[in-house]
């Protein structure tokens, strides 16, 4: 499923800022684990994926260092800084107040409360 851009556009810093709190990481691992971890729902490319990685760093929420990669090859790796940390988690508070709501109105969850011609569009 390909998820619109402005979902992903609020969804992806949080997913990259919570991959990072695993440990630090090069963007094309990024790439790799936003895919694998969220089945495909989260995958970027490159050309999405810098960007907002040069504007998490820009606002200092993560940290690029250039180190030489067992090949000879020089990848820059980001890791999630205690600003990032705590952005994490008001980040991750305000995405369970949003599926809780989001449950409470039946779009998300286990109790089917969406009328059938509202259910049959949205499946």
């Amino acid at each position: 499923m390909r998820i619109e851009r402005e979902l992903m556009r609020g969804a992806g810093p949080v997913a990259v800022l919570k991959l990072l709190t695993q440990g630090e990481m090069y963007g094309y691992e990024l790439v790799d684990a936003l895919a694998s971890q969220s089945q495909g729902v989260l995958a970027m490319g490159q050309s999405t994926l810098y960007p907002m990685l040069y504007n998490l760093e820009a606002k200092g929420l993560i940290k690029a260092t250039w180190r030489q990669a067992e090949s000879g090859r020089k990848r820059k790796y980001y890791r999630l800084t205690n600003k990032g940390c705590k952005r994490l988690a008001a980040d991750v508070n305000q995405w369970r107040a949003l599926t809780k709501a989001m449950a409470a109105l039946g779009i998300i969850g286990s109790g089917e409360t969406t009328p059938s011609p509202v259910r049959e569009a949205l499946a």
